[in-house]
């Protein structure tokens, strides 16, 4: 089951992405908990069989949103999440530009993360690395990229990329982490603090309410 609709959830429909990677964690030992987090997936797959995203016309500029739960997953793991679109270069003052996504990233960091903005870290790790594919493919498709803004709804972690930030305690974080910094040296992203409510990372970074779905599915351009 998770090997038919992960395919899908990663091209079309983001909202079962979470759902999926818990389910996936519980394989080697399942439980009868599990198989009712599979039934209740495959009757949301039931009722919304043919998921849909919407682009509208842009710069083609990359832009990433990155978040993390923080000790949401089993074995006190945090949840990296994020939000990949094309877009405009956003601008101070204005309203962010959203449009479909295309890709999104979902999954359990490796390693058990000291503290929140570690969680928050990893989460920007694995995101930016994704992002560097990307960049190069739009650049060979003649899309020539600024550095990629990546929004991010934690100021500490910001602070850390950013160098703002004495990184005394941050020592004892996962040293591959800091290879951020020299991508932000190198200006190949811009790193900005963003508030969770226009941080479309926290989306699929952690289990949400139906409300929530409600709220965001139109934001992400899913009809």
């Amino acid at each position: 089951m998770v090997g038919s609709f992960l395919y899908y959830a990663r091209a079309a429909d983001l909202t079962i992405l979470v759902a999926l990677s818990n389910i996936a964690a519980d394989q080697a030992s399942p439980t009868e908990n599990t198989m009712k987090r599979v039934t209740q997936l495959l009757d949301y797959m039931h009722s919304n069989p043919s998921a849909v995203i919407q682009f509208q016309g842009s710069s083609m500029i990359l832009n990433v949103h990155s978040d993390a739960s923080y000790l949401s997953a089993k074995k006190a793991r945090s949840r990296a999440g994020g939000y990949f679109f094309l877009g405009h270069l956003p601008k101070d003052g204005q309203r962010i530009f959203l449009n479909g996504n295309i890709q999104v990233t979902s999954g359990i960091l490796k390693l058990v993360a000291a503290s929140a903005a570690e969680a928050e870290l990893g989460a920007l790790f694995v995101n930016a690395k994704e992002a560097k594919i990307i960049r190069l493919i739009l650049q060979e498709l003649g899309h020539p990229q600024p550095p990629t803004p990546i929004h991010i709804d934690n100021s500490t972690a910001v602070g850390i990329v950013n160098n703002t930030i004495k990184r005394q305690q941050s020592r004892s974080m996962e040293m591959r982490y800091f290879w951020l910094l020299d991508q932000e040296a190198q200006r190949n992203f811009d790193f900005s603090y963003q508030p969770g409510q226009e941080n479309m990372g926290d989306y699929p970074s952690k289990e949400h309410v139906g409300g929530i779905h409600k709220h965001i599915r139109p934001l992400a351009t899913i009809p």
